[in-house]
């Protein structure tokens, strides 16, 4: 049942670099991008329409837009909170426009009520219109859960709950169910009871999964998956992104990490890693740090790079 394709949803762009504490220059951004699409990339989240009060890494999002790349067969995503958001990614017409949107929502009660000041049932009506106007517009629609693993504030997330708020976005008519470990604190059997229930309303090729190595089980928790089928995969190029619920801890796991893995088993991506690697070099270098990926690291080094 294990898939002999995956997709991999490049999110370092985005979910990788928001959470930088100095601004990223907005030309590394777009370089970056770039350098994916080089290395094969065709699924990448490029930024996100959120206030720059909240996040001001993202306050470049509609010059990102309107500069990468644009060609055949690549999707470009956006994350939006709201009907703002939304109206903000299409504001600039055909040149900054994405190809699919991002809407959010928490598994737990308690980290719903502690980020966003609203129970999930609210946070999920606030998307309504969101989902019809994207649809409107040509845009697809991905979902994320997030802490369907576990929560910062309530601890144990069941996967009773994670297939409520599945139900909920199903109800909206999102496209696509991704289930995110956000704090990284999920193991294979675990993942795979709430992969199971998201697979319950959501066909295979419409359920991927966001893991986050702050325990060091992504790798194992995404081959889990694909002994499920599951066969889509948010990934981090160099690791970027850290787990703000775990000081010092890595966040998402690391693209370089996951094709070396794939690659070892057969599974073709479509990614070439030797140019991965460079787009991790070029990044890590930009923000003036190591990858934190070990293959790309390794790599680097076997081509003859030092670390400190």
């Amino acid at each position: 049942m294990i898939p002999d394709h995956v997709t991999l949803v490049e999110v370092g762009p985005r979910d990788g670099l928001q959470n930088e504490p100095l601004p990223v220059a907005t030309a590394h951004k777009i370089e970056l991008v770039r350098r994916l699409v080089v290395a094969g990339l065709r699924e990448i989240e490029v930024t996100s329409y959120v206030s720059p009060k909240w996040v001001p890494q993202m306050a470049d999002n509609a010059q990102v837009m309107a500069a990468v790349p644009r060609q055949s067969g690549l999707r470009l995503s956006v994350l939006v909170p709201n009907m703002l958001g939304l109206q903000a990614a299409l504001a600039g017409g055909a040149a900054t426009r994405p190809d699919e949107v991002v809407i959010f929502g928490a598994a737990s009660q308690a980290f719903s009520q502690r980020n966003i000041n609203c129970s999930i049932e609210q946070s999920i009506e606030r998307f309504a219109p969101v989902v019809v106007a994207a649809h409107e517009a040509g845009l697809k629609v991905r979902s994320a859960i997030s802490c369907a693993l576990g929560c910062p504030y309530q601890g144990e997330v069941t996967a009773d709950e994670v297939e409520h708020l599945v139900k909920l976005f199903k109800q909206l008519g999102v496209d696509h169910c991704g289930v995110a470990d956000t704090i990284g604190v999920g193991t294979p059997r675990r993942v795979q009871a709430v992969m199971e229930r998201a697979l319950k309303h959501y066909p295979l090729d419409q359920v991927s999964g966001h893991f986050h190595d702050t325990y060091g089980q992504a790798l194992v928790n995404i081959h889990a998956c694909l002994e499920l089928g599951i066969s889509t995969f948010d990934t981090s190029v160099a690791g970027l992104g850290g787990c703000p619920y775990a000081k010092g801890a890595t966040g998402n796991v690391a693209t370089e990490d996951v094709v070396f893995m794939l690659q070892g088993m057969g599974i073709s991506t479509g990614i070439d890693l030797d140019a991965l690697v460079d787009a991790g070099a070029y990044i890590s270098d930009a923000l003036g740090r190591a990858p934190v990926s070990r293959v790309g690291k390794a790599l680097l080094i076997k081509r003859g790079r030092v670390f400190a």
